[in-house]
């Protein structure tokens, strides 16, 4: 299939970039890689660009690209400063034009947010908030953005009013592959429901640091389960983050698949209601959205 957009969407994060062909407002093409950011030097990230989405560019034609995500951060392709909170998760006219080798390519990159006190900053997740706010412009309460780097926003007004990050899954992936743990978590696969929910107790109890090295202690001295420890650990991980959550009104978790599920998994554990989004479906629908206030 011959594919030629009017422009490209990117949403570009630390482990993954993503790529849709774009006409209009609506995706004709899809492309995915696990060139993610954080594993690229600045002088890679074109040629990580060109190998996604080379088949949809022209010879003789310039393709406007619109990128989001850690793409724009320090050590990326170039850095895009930060818009302040409380604000408006996204300002079509803020974008930073990147420098590009390939005539094929105009690419410009979206600006994060950041706060403050305490200091914190996001880059990615507000065009997902952006994309959900399209949807539900009267959104008030928090939105919990999964991944790596766990966030969670307070919303109200079509505003981003704060925002908090949570090192839940680097810290999964770190004591799962590099800790002691890993002697008793590793090949395994699929989940331990009542194991989750044991270390989601555990974790909103406070006693996550403590629950750790059992994990190790149990299979060692009772035989636990490797599914069983990396279900616990995954359960005390996220009953950690969530330790004293109050959304202040409606929760809505972005994202999709088992991580998304954990997380409305733990929430309804602790008696708060949640319902899920799904965050690649926002991330383009609000590069979209910024992409026609620009007028690419």
């Amino acid at each position: 299939m011959n594919v030629s957009p009017d422009w490209i969407a990117v949403d570009w994060g630390s482990s993954n970039l993503r790529a849709f062909a774009m006409r209009g407002g609506e995706p004709v093409a899809e492309a995915a890689s696990g060139e993610g950011a954080s594993g690229l030097a600045r002088e890679d990230f074109e040629p990580a660009l060109l190998r996604a989405i080379g088949p949809w560019l022209s010879e003789g034609r310039v393709t406007p690209v619109l990128a989001c995500g850690m793409v724009g951060a320090r050590h990326g392709w170039i850095e895009a400063p930060y818009r302040v909170v409380p604000c408006a998760p996204a300002a079509p006219g803020e974008t930073i034009l990147a420098p590009t080798q390939d005539p094929r390519l105009s690419l410009r990159i979206l600006p994060g947010l950041s706060q403050a006190s305490p200091a914190d900053v996001m880059r990615g997740e507000e065009t997902q908030i952006a994309g959900f706010l399209a949807g539900d412009p009267g959104f008030a309460g928090a939105l919990i953005l999964p991944g790596t780097h766990s966030k969670q926003a307070r919303i109200a007004g079509g505003r981003v009013l704060s925002f908090s990050t949570w090192m839940t899954g680097e810290l999964f992936a770190l004591l799962s592959q590099s800790s002691v743990l890993r002697h008793s978590l590793q090949g395994v696969g699929g989940e331990d429901p009542a194991a989750f929910a044991a270390g989601v107790r555990i974790g909103a109890g406070g006693g996550a640091l403590r629950g750790l090295f059992a994990l190790r202690a149990e299979g060692l001295l009772e035989g636990l389960p490797a599914q069983a420890a990396r279900s616990r650990l995954s359960g005390m991980l996220i009953g950690a983050e969530l330790t004293g959550f109050d959304p202040g009104g409606d929760c809505v978790v972005i994202g999709a698949g088992g991580l998304a599920r954990a997380y409305l998994a733990a929430l309804d554990l602790l008696g708060i209601p949640a319902r899920a989004c799904d965050g690649a479906e926002l991330a383009r629908r609000g590069l979209a959205l910024i992409h026609e206030g620009r007028g690419l």
